[in-house]
């Protein structure tokens, strides 16, 4: 990973924001157990733990992954020495979804404990888990396209859905990338049939829009990243569906 300062957060780092002892004492341990022994219950164990730990602000706060995305760089915290300390859960609205970051644990290690994209805090922040596997979303292998004679409702998505810090995030990502007057929807599908119903969210991205088949699947692998990685989506013309889209 690439290192780059963004920002200088001393007004925060004095706050004495600590989170939970045992939480910290249980992450503390956790980060000792070797790579190759690091099971399901330790994974479950690390995840309810994580967020309401203390932490140390690393000395290079943000690092550009190799997937080209901007992280947080978080540290176990050290054995007694002075540090600035950080609360992932207390630390989300007011400053790491609206600076659009991930969180890296530990990366000054040969291999970081953990990578938590942006949408793994997003749904954090909305759900309180990083990784939800059930939802009323479509399935990832299910189709990609609305069928030419199927029954969709259309709608918007909700904050408890798409927070406007994540449109934010989202529109500003979109239109580095060309992507200009980027739009939204929610459909759902099924939706006569409350067993079989599901939804997706749907952007105003199609292929001739850029240069090359692959630059249309780039960004819309990269829009993953910024949504919890149970929502599926797809790419609509905007002149698909009739008052569909709105304003991302």
């Amino acid at each position: 990973m690439s290192t780059i300062h963004l920002f200088d957060d001393s007004n925060n780092a004095n706050d004495n924001r600590l989170g939970d002892l045992e939480k910290t004492i249980i992450i503390n341990n956790l980060m000792e157990v070797p790579f190759g022994e690091r099971d399901e219950v330790w994974r479950d164990t690390f995840l309810s733990n994580i967020a309401e730990c203390t932490l140390k602000l690393a000395e290079t706060e943000v690092v550009i992954g190799p997937d080209g995305f901007p992280y947080f760089q978080l540290e176990s915290v050290p054995k007694d020495q002075n540090f600035q300390a950080f609360v992932i859960k207390n630390r989300l609205k007011d400053f790491v979804l609206p600076k659009g970051f991930g969180i890296a644990i530990n990366t000054q290690n040969e291999n970081p404990d953990w990578i938590f994209t942006y949408g793994d805090l997003v749904n954090y922040f909305l759900n309180e888990e990083f990784y939800t596997d059930e939802s009323i979303f479509s399935q990832k292998n299910e189709q990609t396209t609305i069928g030419t004679d199927e029954e969709i409702l259309v709608g918007q998505p909700s904050e408890i859905i798409l927070p406007q810090h994540v449109r934010t995030q989202l529109r500003d990502f979109l239109d580095y990338y060309g992507v200009k007057n980027a739009k939204i929807m929610l459909i759902a599908r099924n939706y006569k049939d409350e067993e079989k119903v599901s939804q997706d969210l749907v952007f105003n991205i199609v292929a001739n829009q850029f240069r090359t088949e692959k630059e249309f699947t780039n960004i819309m692998e990269a829009i993953g990243w910024f949504l919890p990685r149970h929502y599926s989506y797809i790419g609509l013309d905007e002149f698909a569906i009739e008052n569909g889209f709105m304003p991302l």
